[in-house]
C-alpha cells in the first residue's frame, strides 16, 4: 500500500476535514499547507497528485496518537524517516487504544480472519525469529475494518 492511500483511508474512516488533517500533521511535529494535504489526497492519475513521504505519514500518525490519546508529557517523538506496514499498524493500535482482541474484531469486520499468534508476530522485534512482516493485504483489510467500525461515529 502506498502512504497516500493509507492517509485517504484514515481520513475517510474518521471523516476528517482539511483543517483537522493540518492540525494532526502539526501535532505530530510537521507543519503542512492545505495545498500539500490536498495534493496527497488526490488519486495517482490526477496531475496535481504528490507522493506522501514516510516521514510525513509518521508525523500524521503521531498526531493521530496525540489527538486520540492525548499528548505525552515532555518532548514529542520524532517522526520516523522510514515506515513499514508493521510500524503503521502499531501506531494505529496505539492511537485507537486497541487490544489484540479489538484488532482481530476490526479485521473480522472486513471478513478477514487472523489468529492472535499471527497478529502478535507483527508487533515483535524484527530480530526475533517469530517476527513477521505485515503484508499489504492485511493492512488494507485492517483499514477497511476501521472504516466500517469508525465511519460516522464520533468519539
Amino acid at each position: 500500500m502506498n502512504n497516500n492511500d493509507i492517509l485517504r483511508r484514515i481520513r475517510y474512516a474518521f471523516d476528517y476535514n482539511d483543517v483537522i488533517m493540518i492540525e494532526l500533521f502539526g501535532s505530530g511535529g510537521m507543519q503542512v499547507t492545505r495545498e500539500e494535504v490536498s495534493a496527497w489526497l488526490k488519486k495517482e492519475e490526477d496531475p496535481e497528485y504528490k507522493e506522501l513521504g514516510d516521514e510525513h505519514l509518521a508525523a500524521f500518525l503521531n498526531g493521530l496518537i496525540n489527538e486520540k490519546r492525548g499528548k505525552k508529557e515532555g518532548p514529542q517523538p520524532e517522526p520516523e524517516k522510514q515506515l513499514n506496514n508493521n510500524i503503521i499498524l502499531r501506531k494505529l493500535k496505539i492511537a485507537l487504544n486497541l487490544k489484540d482482541e479489538d484488532m482481530l474484531d476490526i479485521l473480522l469486520l472486513a471478513n478477514f480472519r487472523l489468529s492472535k499468534h499471527e497478529l502478535s508476530a507483527f508487533f515483535r522485534n524484527p530480530s526475533q525469529s517469530q517476527y513477521r512482516p505485515l503484508k499489504d493485504q492485511i493492512l488494507r483489510n485492517f483499514l477497511h475494518g476501521m472504516e466500517i467500525k469508525y465511519r460516522n461515529k464520533k468519539g
